[in-house]
């Protein structure tokens, strides 16, 4: 069972045990629905890293070369204790993130253990190819684990994005260093406890807490460490890169997004503002593939300003426990003062602002939270730096246009190209518009329906590589062509 008082003082899970940092050093961690620190975390550094590589050497000669078949049985007895400890999961999310424990409990928490399900399902179906060349030769791919990898998960969906890097790392054969955010640590935390129940070997994953200088850094830079998976910042991204490509290691980034929603005036309406509502402000607008510019066709612009607005009020903004409650926290502190500081910007650059644009005091245990209202903004121009530069909160802007055209080139004019969405019950508008969208994923009269056989990623600024699907499992091996003379 998991016990929920280990909260006050996390631990590193290094070659299947618990271990204080070499250091000696922590961090707080901070509830952010009640500005309170919960407990503390390791602030692991190279040493720790250090640690971590030797505990995956030693178990790398089993690993990668035991069967699917053992790799799906530990993976999916990993599901299922996350289902049966669901409860305890979402409530540790909720705490550590803010976010509303309804959706801890109806998105986040199922979706972590539906990773691990799939992953360990799909590496039982992993085939290689083979290419013959008439009577003189056959040739075949073999895929083999690389190694050791390194997985570094932000924290706006903490468990869900986690396993969404390690379960197919783990299921390709390889040994995995991973470092969830500092901001949210518990459930993967939880997570080590569940390993070890379900009978992961020691050292095949092995998770280290601490922020991404010390700690991050650290993984990216060790030279036993061949592949790194990244989500998060830009920013961190292009850091991650300068380090890693000089070593030739693999490299997913996925990073930042602006997302345009395209609204065209024969879109079905009511499912449209329904969806939008929920593509702009779920998880309080802290989701990679949120629509944060949203662009509406101008013969309706007015109507859906007005209805757009009116539905977003009726969000309520409390405590996440209660469930009532449709927007909780923001995630930390910094990330509180930065949302407000580009509502000022916004209002600097001419925005009017519809709705919100302000801090929200909740009552009672929440006094000292950190909750922001939902807000709209209108009237600022597409080069704009709010319109330019991501955001990650419950703020978005609305813009007007005319033509299929200008949609498209408002659309584009970002520097970020990771998802987007169009609203229009044309079935070829809608395909020509998807066609010339600069983004990875474009949604077609619906949001956020992921199937996770499908490529995931962006382009732009937005990242490089793909996870999900046989794009994740690929990018956990490497092609070896064997050839063969008849």
């Amino acid at each position: 069972m998991i016990d929920l008082s280990q909260y006050q003082s996390i631990t590193n899970y290094i070659g299947g045990q618990h271990l204080a940092p070499r250091a000696g050093n922590y961090l707080h961690n901070i509830n952010p629905a009640t500005g309170e620190r919960i407990g503390t975390i390791p602030a692991s550094d190279s040493a720790d890293v250090e640690d971590a590589v030797a505990a995956a050497r030693q178990a790398l000669p089993h690993w990668q070369h035991s069967k699917p078949e053992e790799r799906f049985a530990i993976l999916n007895k990993i599901a299922d204790l996350i289902d049966q400890y669901q409860d305890e999961f979402a409530l540790a999310e909720t705490t550590d993130n803010g976010k509303p424990l309804s959706l801890s409990k109806r998105v986040d928490i199922p979706r972590a253990s539906a990773n691990f399900r799939f992953f360990a399902t799909g590496i039982m179906h992993f085939s290689t190819e083979s290419h013959i060349m008439e009577d003189t030769a056959v040739n075949y791919t073999m895929r083999q684990p690389i190694g050791i990898v390194g997985c570094i998960s932000p924290w706006n969906l903490p468990l869900y994005l986690f396993s969404w890097k390690i379960a197919p790392a783990l299921a390709a054969g390889n040994c995995v260093i991973a470092k969830p955010s500092e901001v949210t640590p518990l459930t993967a935390y939880l997570l080590s406890h569940i390993c070890t129940e379900a009978g992961l070997p020691a050292g095949v994953l092995n998770i280290l807490h601490g922020d991404g200088p010390s700690c991050g850094s650290a993984i990216v830079a060790h030279p036993a460490i061949k592949a790194i998976s990244f989500t998060g910042s830009t920013r961190a991204g292009q850091h991650i890169a300068s380090v890693a490509a000089p070593m030739f290691k693999k490299l997913s980034l996925e990073l930042g997004g602006k997302n345009p929603n395209i609204i065209f005036e024969d879109c079905n309406w009511d499912k449209m503002m329904r969806t939008t509502i929920q593509s702009s402000f779920a998880n309080q607008g802290q989701i990679c593939l949120c629509g944060s510019r949203i662009l509406v066709q101008r013969s309706v612009y007015q109507k859906f300003k007005e209805e757009f607005v009116a539905n977003a009020a009726k969000l309520t903004v409390g405590d996440p426990l209660l469930p009532e409650s449709k927007q909780g926290a923001v995630v930390s502190k910094m990330h509180y003062e930065k949302i407000l500081s580009c509502i000022e910007l916004a209002k600097a650059e001419g925005g009017n602002i519809l709705l919100g644009g302000h801090a929200v005091e909740v009552p009672g245990r929440c006094a000292n939270g950190y909750f922001i209202a939902p807000t709209i903004v209108e009237g600022l121009g597409a080069q704009c730096r709010t319109n330019m530069e991501e955001i990650f909160g419950p703020m978005v802007t609305i813009q007007a246009f005319d033509t299929e055209a200008e949609a498209i080139a408002l659309a584009n004019c970002s520097d970020y190209g990771l998802a987007s969405s169009v609203w229009t019950q044309d079935i070829s508008k809608a395909n020509r518009v998807a066609m010339q969208i600069q983004s990875g994923i474009v949604w077609l009269n619906c949001w956020l329906l992921r199937d996770l056989r499908t490529p995931f990623g962006g382009v732009k600024n937005s990242g490089v590589g793909r996870e999900g699907g046989w794009d994740a499992l690929r990018f956990f091996t490497e092609p070896k062509n064997v050839c063969l003379e008849l």
